[in-house]
């Protein structure tokens, strides 16, 4: 690359596999698979969000994952069916960081090793181009915390997320090496 010359922007909605799932770009024509999983009102009881099973509130956060152009869709490979959803976010070249986020699977696929090589892929994918990647929980979400501690997340403190609603900090560095206080 020459002197003063830009990086080119990363791939935030890459196609991801492993054994288990692919995640590819969400499209529109995912909607009616996507909520089929996401009517589970037990999906969201500790989310902040508690009512997005409801058609028009999953309306409008895949209207927003659309927008975004880096939500994807999780397939699971065995059955060929949508079992969730999760996203990049908030992209910081300068800082070397982005956040990971919005992400839900069905019942059916918690508890094993569906979130965890999810989440591999998409950090082995953000670490292409970031030092960090930062995940922004609820806390009142006991299983997203648990989660983010068996992945390795370190806590870093509190801050508000997107929507402006406080959330707990996790961080994991690049190459497993120790969290970087942002």
């Amino acid at each position: 690359m020459t002197q003063g010359s830009a990086e080119p922007a990363p791939d935030l909605q890459p196609v991801l596999t492993c054994d288990y799932l692919v995640l590819r770009p969400l499209r529109q024509d995912d909607f009616d698979a996507l909520y089929a999983v996401a009517s589970d009102p037990l999906i969201w009881e500790q989310h902040p969000s508690t009512d997005r099973y409801k058609p028009e509130v999953f309306a409008e956060f895949f209207r927003e994952a659309l927008a975004t152009r880096t939500a994807l869709v999780v397939i699971d490979r065995a059955s060929g069916s949508v079992v969730g959803s999760s996203r990049y976010f908030g992209y910081d070249p300068v800082k070397r960081e982005i956040e990971i986020g919005w992400s839900f699977l069905a019942r059916s696929h918690w508890g094993g090793a569906y979130n965890r090589e999810m989440k591999h892929l998409m950090l082995a994918h953000a670490f292409t181009f970031v030092r960090t990647v930062v995940f922004l929980v609820g806390p009142a979400n006991t299983r997203s915390l648990r989660a983010m501690e068996k992945l390795g997340g370190v806590r870093i403190g509190m801050r508000p997320n997107a929507n402006g609603l406080e959330s707990v900090v996790f961080q994991i560095a690049a190459h497993g090496g120790a969290a970087v206080s942002t």
